[in-house]
C-alpha cells in the first residue's frame, strides 16, 4: 500500500530528477494551456529561459488585482508564476514560493537577483522555501498572513487534498482567495490508477472525480467554488489511453474565496453591482468567473455571495452596489449576466485547449 511518503517520493523524484524539461512528459495533462491574456504573456517575456524550460503547469492560474498583495505559490517549481506575479504585485508587494523539490528551487533562487534587476526593482520581492504544501505552519506561514494563494496543477499531486485545501483556508486573510488551475476527472478512479507513479506523477493518477472536489471545498470552508475556465485534458500517449480506459479528465481553473458569511445557493435580495472599471486585464470588461462578466457602467443582476464576492473582497474599489438585505425575493437564478453573453468570446484565459 502507498503511503503519502511514497507518493511525495514519487513526485519529487519525477520533477527533480527524471524530467529535464517539460518535452520529457509522457502526457499533456500538466501542460494542458492555452494561450495567456496579454497581460501575462507580456511578463512571461521577462521572466528567465532556465524557468520557463522547467515549468510544468495545466494552466495560468494568475489572477487580476494583486497590486502590493502578499501571494503564496503552492508547488511553485521553478517559479514561472512566481516571477509573473512578482511583477503585477510591484516592490510594495511580496511573492513566496513554496516547493518540496530541491533541484526545482535551485533554478528558482539563482534567478532572483536576475529577475529583481529586470523588473527594476532595488531588491528582490520574492522568496522560495522548500516544504510541504500540506504543512503551511512548518513554512512559516501564519493565520490570516495571506491576500491569495494559487496554484498550478499541483494539489492533484498531493496525497492529502484535504489537509492542503485546509491550510489554504487557515492561511488566508479573510476576503482573500485560493485561486487554482488543476486537473479533475469525471469518475472516481480505480486505486491500481490512482497509485500509478507514472500516471500519478504526470497528474493524472491523483485527479480527484470532480463532483468530489467540489464537495470537498465546499466542506472545508470554500462554500461557493466559482470556475473561471476549463477546458479537455487530450492524452498523446498510446499505452496512458489503454491504462485509463474511458476515463476523461479536464484541466479546471477555481476561484474559491474564504468569505464565511456566504450563502450555501445563490440568494436574491434585489442587490445591483455595476463595475466601475480599472482592473489591469479587464478595463472594459472584468470576468469574475465563467459566468458573470461586468462591463463599465452596466448594472447586473447580482446574488448575495457575487455581491459579498465583488464588495468584501480586494475588488471592492472597482464596484458600487446598491440595495440592501431588508428584503428576501428568493432564490437567484445566478445564470449568465447579460455582459457575459455579450462578451462570451472574450473571456480571459486562465486555462485552454491543449497546446502541447
Amino acid at each position: 500500500m502507498n503511503t503519502d511518503a511514497s507518493v511525495r517520493e514519487w513526485v519529487s523524484d519525477y520533477y527533480g530528477k527524471l524530467l529535464k524539461s517539460s518535452e520529457d512528459l509522457k502526457t499533456n495533462a500538466c501542460c494542458a494551456t492555452g494561450a495567456p491574456p496579454e497581460w501575462i504573456s507580456s511578463r512571461l517575456e521577462h521572466v528567465h529561459g532556465d524557468v520557463l524550460e522547467r515549468f510544468y503547469g495545466c494552466g495560468f492560474p494568475i489572477p487580476q488585482g494583486l497590486e502590493g498583495l502578499r501571494v503564496l505559490d503552492l508547488g511553485c517549481g521553478t517559479g514561472r508564476d512566481v516571477y509573473v506575479i512578482s511583477q503585477l504585485v510591484g516592490e510594495s508587494g511580496e511573492v513566496i514560493g513554496l516547493d518540496m523539490t530541491a533541484e526545482q528551487l535551485e533554478v528558482a533562487r539563482r534567478t532572483q537577483g536576475w529577475h529583481a534587476d529586470r523588473f527594476g526593482f532595488s531588491k528582490p520581492n520574492t522568496k522560495f522555501v522548500q516544504g510541504y504544501i500540506e504543512d503551511l505552519a512548518s513554512a512559516g506561514i501564519e493565520d490570516g498572513s495571506i491576500d491569495v494563494i494559487v496554484s498550478n496543477c499541483v494539489v492533484n499531486l498531493s496525497p492529502r487534498k484535504d489537509i492542503v485545501l485546509a491550510e489554504a483556508y487557515r492561511v488566508l486573510a479573510e476576503g482573500g482567495e485560493f485561486y487554482l488551475s488543476d486537473v479533475v476527472v469525471d469518475r472516481r478512479l480505480d486505486p491500481e490508477l490512482a497509485n500509478d507513479p507514472v500516471l500519478h506523477s504526470e497528474c493524472l493518477g491523483g485527479a480527484m472525480y470532480r463532483a468530489d472536489f467540489e464537495h470537498l471545498v465546499r466542506q472545508i470552508g470554500f462554500v461557493d467554488p466559482r470556475v473561471m475556465t476549463e477546458a479537455p485534458i487530450t492524452i498523446q500517449n498510446d499505452e496512458i489511453i489503454e491504462k485509463v480506459g474511458d476515463a476523461t479528465f479536464q484541466s479546471v481553473t477555481y476561484r474559491l474565496f474564504k468569505l464565511p458569511g456566504l450563502d450555501h445557493r445563490c440568494e436574491d435580495y434585489g442587490e445591483m453591482a455595476t463595475y466601475k472599471g480599472g482592473v489591469l486585464g479587464g478595463e472594459e470588461v472584468f470576468w469574475l468567473d465563467q459566468n458573470h462578466a461586468f462591463e463599465v457602467g452596466r448594472p447586473e443582476s447580482v446574488c448575495t455571495n457575487t455581491a459579498d464576492m465583488l464588495m468584501k473582497t480586494r475588488f471592492a474599489e472597482y464596484f458600487e452596489l446598491e440595495g440592501d438585505r431588508s428584503t428576501h425575493l428568493g432564490p437567484h437564478t445566478c445564470g449568465l449576466t447579460d455582459a457575459a453573453r455579450e462578451h462570451a468570446d472574450q473571456k480571459a484565459p486562465s486555462c485552454g485547449p491543449s497546446c502541447c
